[in-house]
């Protein structure tokens, strides 16, 4: 979600530092973590923007943050979910006899746990998902991308929706087909904020809210639900529901692009080829034919700068580099591993210490998202308290996200990550101790806080990818440390047992564990970034010095000659 806005941003400024391909084009930013280059015949052509009419522009951008809204990231509300599957009785075969015959047992400790796992394994492929995703962005451009996602959220709606007529478990396949489509839906969705060149950030502000805020879809359906008497059971709301899916294939195939936009970085660069004057094919001709094809020449790069210049302003590039150059600046790490191979750069403690953090967070994260009810039910003695600070959890994670987008990009822009990553530790560690607290107000802050933390958290971690490791590589190591951090949250199901089984329900001891944890991975991060940045900082100095006194020495040789 966060990702595409943090490296948007920088694009332009990468963009003439960036090597070549074999072809001799600049490569644009790639998504694809399995090779260097797509072979020809199978990379998608980007199109340019202003071949395109504003007003379609407009609806493609419109109807994709609808879309993103209403599928992105729905399986990331499964606080809200959780207690419709509950109260329908999912899962409760799991539950021995004894507790059956319980009347005061909401939910059994085996149940709970399946109904987590079906969450872990939803969340860990959403990660994973990455890596096809980028793929087969790269390689068979947006809508081809856009329709697997499509086919895959109508399959888990079937699948789910019907699971109590299949003859196997159709839930935890259901949950993870609709956790696959919504990767392949958003991520797509990036290239749009090429659309309208000028106004990038505030589309890409728009679909990571529209990918926060679907988050909030189960909270509706669990609200009819009740509403309803419990009489709206998921198999008729997830068949409803495949007027999503629908929706996104006829938008897909009459509206959206089968090409990706071009960056502002390669509307540039085709004005500086349109430039160029290539007339060496054309010499032998006679002088009228010859300057009639001139003359043509002339007249189409007149039409494209023309064209380029109401897309973005006459100085829209040269601000635009100038200003990802100051923000390169603030940020203190970037470039750091520019130029390296992704194998060089995942040998390094900046890929190391960045990886184990986000591992240790994303772990938190989820397992938070999971299982918040049951936490609070512990550490408050009431059940309503905590069904209401559940309910408040629902509203405010996908208020929180949109709410933070837009300040999250300023803090980004304006502070170095040194700070950034400071102020993550800190705030993490400042959420990991209200949560071993039993009072209200702690419960509340900390749900107030962790909804903003999340995606900072995230946009963070993309953002310090993009600066450290660069473009060229970016697909493979940030697929890779989002991978390994998926991947990794198959630990939650030990963490449910661990919190069950060895102490009884009470979620203060896992929690300090990944507090102290959180706080000794992240305080290693930030220590070794603050070093390498200080470290860097003097190296250029000393560069910049190095080159101010070789350029004097010519004028210092010349007026010793003339006394």
């Amino acid at each position: 979600m966060s990702l595409a806005e943090r490296v948007s941003s920088m694009e332009t400024y990468d963009t003439f530092g960036r090597n070549m391909s074999p072809d001799g084009k600049d490569r644009r930013l790639s998504f694809n973590p399995v090779g260097h280059w797509a072979p020809s015949e199978a990379h998608e052509v980007p199109v340019a923007a202003f071949e395109v009419s504003k007003t379609k522009r407009i609806l493609q951008v419109g109807f994709a943050v609808l879309y993103c809204l209403l599928s992105a990231g729905i399986v990331f509300g499964y606080a809200a979910i959780k207690p419709v599957l509950i109260a329908e009785g999912i899962y409760r075969s799991e539950c021995t006899k004894q507790e059956l015959e319980d009347p005061t047992l909401r939910v059994c400790y085996k149940q709970e746990l399946r109904l987590n796992f079906m969450f872990t394994c939803a969340a860990v492929a959403t990660n994973v998902c990455a890596l096809p995703v980028g793929t087969i962005l790269d390689r068979y451009g947006p809508r081809v991308a856009s329709l697997i996602g499509c086919f895959f959220l109508a399959l888990g709606c079937l699948v789910f929706g019907l699971a109590p007529r299949l003859p196997f478990d159709g839930y935890i396949p259901g949950y993870l087909f609709m956790s696959l489509g919504g990767p392949f839906v958003f991520i797509p969705s990036f290239q749009l904020s090429n659309t309208f060149p000028n106004h990038s950030g505030l589309i890409l502000s728009m679909l990571t809210g529209a990918f926060d805020s679907s988050s909030a879809i189960f909270l509706f359906y669990r609200l009819l639900y009740n509403w309803s008497g419990q009489t709206f059971s998921p198999e008729k709301f997830f068949l409803i529901y495949l007027i999503v899916p629908a929706l996104i294939f006829v938008v897909q195939i009459v509206l959206m692009p089968a090409n990706s936009y071009k960056t502002v970085g390669e509307l540039i660069a085709t004005v500086e080829a349109e430039t160029e004057v290539e007339d060496a094919d054309i010499q032998s001709l006679p002088s009228d034919r010859r300057d009639s094809i001139l003359e043509e020449r002339q007249l189409r790069r007149e039409s494209v700068v023309d064209e380029l210049n109401a897309l973005i302003g006459s100085k829209g590039g040269e601000r635009h580099a100038k200003k990802e150059e100051k923000k390169a600046d603030i940020s203190g790490v970037y470039g750091a591993l520019h130029g390296l191979t992704a194998w060089q750069q995942i040998k390094s403690w900046w890929f190391v210490l960045i990886t184990l953090f986000t591992v240790v967070q994303m772990t938190r994260i989820n397992f938070f998202v999971a299982t918040i009810r049951p936490q609070y039910e512990y550490l408050f003695g009431n059940y309503k308290k905590a069904v209401h600070l559940n309910t408040f959890f629902d509203v405010a994670l996908p208020l929180g996200g949109v709410l933070a987008v837009p300040f999250i990009g300023v803090i980004l822009d304006n502070m170095s990550t040194v700070f950034v990553l400071a102020g993550l530790v800190g705030l993490a560690t400042i959420i990991g101790i209200l949560g071993t607290l039993h009072e209200k107000w702690a419960a509340y802050t900390q749900v107030a806080m962790f909804v903003v933390y999340r995606p900072l958290y995230y946009t963070t971690v993309s953002d310090y990818a993009a600066k450290v490791f660069g473009f060229q590589t970016f697909g493979k190591v940030y697929g890779l440390i989002i991978c390994l951090a998926g991947l990794f949250n198959f630990s939650e199901s030990a963490l449910d047992a661990l919190t069950h089984e060895v102490f009884h329900n009470d979620p203060v001891p896992v929690n300090v564990f990944l507090l102290v944890l959180a706080a000794t991975v992240g305080s290693a991060l930030v220590g070794f970034v603050w070093h390498r940045s200080r470290t860097m900082k003097r190296e250029h100095l000393e560069a910049e010095a190095e080159g101010a006194t070789e350029s004097l020495m010519p004028a210092a040789a010349t007026a010793g000659a003339g006394t």
